[in-house]
């Protein structure tokens, strides 16, 4: 915190006219007291400009999601239902760029939704960084489970699926939904990034392996024909050969029927790339890379 500079200038510059001086010392509190000042006004500055930033991405962020369409796939038609992430995966640029979560209206939703299946549309893919933290703006009760059994409900030849949900919001709830939608194509990309519980603690995703087994099983004891894809960061800062085994076993165990599989690399201003060292060489995340490949063949 800076001083309060304007009442320890007053002191002095009064202190030192009562002693009868010359008044180059008052000169020199004077000078330092409008460095002061520049520095307060540039702190301020500072604030009011993280404040309009903040306040102009969540605006630019609110306008993508009113921005209409085009759609060069007359198949696929996407849909987006919110915009940012209030999680805080510590690899994850997301909540840097494109801010905290922001859900549109579902009035909206449904009624685009519903001018894409007039407009022939045979699939929908509902867009969101994490789609089961949906809540509409306008009527909080209507979360993600709600939102599709509404558009389940709208009339036509179609079926839709979703990316990306996060485990750990995956609810019962929302897996008895899906399961009585007869609309939704089954199909889930559920992320889990590593098999360690090490390392997802460090990657702040607030779940463990097992529990994400456990989540899994629930989604294909009620939707046995369920498609099931994957996310996975290999070479996170820190992790080991034994780590890395761990979610060998993951994937061999769940089965998954595809995987998107990144080597780490450090995203500025993310926790990870401001506090961990990036310390697992190229050629050994190539290695793992390829191992997981090699599974999914």
């Amino acid at each position: 915190d800076l001083p309060k500079w304007p009442k320890l200038i007053n002191h002095h510059l009064f202190h030192g006219r009562e002693k009868g001086g010359d008044g180059a010392e008052g000169e020199k509190e004077k000078k330092r007291g409008r460095k002061w000042e520049e520095k307060r006004e540039g702190e301020k500055e500072k604030k009011r400009g993280r404040k309009n930033g903040k306040e102009e991405l969540r605006g630019r962020e609110e306008n993508y999601l009113s921005i209409k369409p085009k759609y060069q796939n007359k198949d696929l038609a996407f849909l987006p239902i919110s915009t940012g992430c209030n999680n805080a995966c510590t690899y994850c640029v997301v909540p840097f760029t494109r801010g905290p979560l922001v859900c549109r209206d579902h009035r909206e939703i449904i009624s685009e939704a519903f001018a894409i299946v007039r407009d022939g549309f045979k699939e929908i893919l509902l867009l969101g960084e994490n789609v089961n933290d949906y809540h509409s703006p306008s009527d909080y009760s209507v979360d993600f489970a709600e939102l599709l059994k509404m558009i389940n409900n709208l009339e036509g030849n179609f079926r839709f699926f979703f990316t990306s949900p996060h485990p750990k919001n995956f609810s019962d709830h929302l897996i008895d939904v899906l399961a009585h939608c007869h609309k939704f194509n089954r199909y889930i990309n559920l992320p889990i990034q590593s098999g360690d519980d090490e390392i997802l603690k460090k990657m702040n995703r607030n779940y463990t392996a097992d529990e994400y087994k456990r989540l899994v099983d629930k989604i294909r004891e009620k939707m046995p024909d369920i498609k099931l894809s994957t996310d996975i960061i290999v070479g996170f800062p820190g992790e080991t050969k034994e780590q890395f085994q761990k979610t060998v076993k993951l994937f061999k165990e769940v089965g998954f029927n595809w995987a998107y599989i990144a080597k780490y690399s450090p995203r500025p201003g993310t926790v990870a790339a401001r506090t961990m060292a990036d310390d697992v060489p190229l050629e050994e995340k190539k290695r793992r890379e390829h191992i997981l490949r090699e599974i999914m063949k």
